[in-house]
C-alpha cells in the first residue's frame, strides 16, 4: 500500500511529529486543524481553509468527505458554526460528530478532523 503525506508547512507538523494529511487505504486523513481568528465562526472557517487546501494538494475535496470530527471546549459555540459547515459540505454530508473538550490552547474554539475518499 502507498502510503502519502502532505504537510501543510506548519512548524508544529515537524516540531510535534505530525502529517497535516496523510492518503492511505482510498482515503484521505486530515489531522485535527484549528485556526485563527477571534470568533469561533473565523477560527471554523480559517480550519477549514486549511483542511481545503491539504485535501487539494492529496487530489480529494470536502465534497469527498466521509467522517468529520469537530472538537470544541464549549459545546454551545457548535450552533454559530453550522451554517459555515452547511455551506463548506453542502450536498454531500459527512458522518459527523461533536466532542466538547479542552483543546491543546485555550485562545483555539473549535478543531475539526476530516476524512475523505482518496481519488
Amino acid at each position: 500500500m502507498t502510503i502519502t503525506r502532505i504537510s501543510s508547512g506548519s512548524p508544529f507538523e515537524e516540531k510535534i511529529g505530525y502529517s497535516r494529511a496523510v492518503v492511505a487505504g482510498g482515503f484521505v486523513h486530515v489531522a485535527g486543524t484549528v485556526g485563527q481568528g477571534d470568533t469561533v465562526q473565523d477560527q471554523c472557517r480559517a480550519a477549514l481553509e486549511t483542511i481545503k487546501t491539504a485535501l487539494e494538494k492529496a487530489g480529494s475535496s470536502l465534497s469527498d468527505a466521509v467522517r468529520v470530527t469537530y472538537y470544541l471546549p464549549d459545546r454551545h459555540e457548535f450552533e454559530p458554526c453550522w451554517p459555515i459547515l452547511q455551506e463548506a459540505f453542502g450536498e454531500n454530508p459527512p458522518a459527523a460528530t461533536m466532542v466538547e473538550c479542552n483543546l491543546i490552547d485555550p485562545k483555539y474554539r473549535i478543531e475539526i478532523e476530516v476524512t475523505t475518499l482518496a481519488r
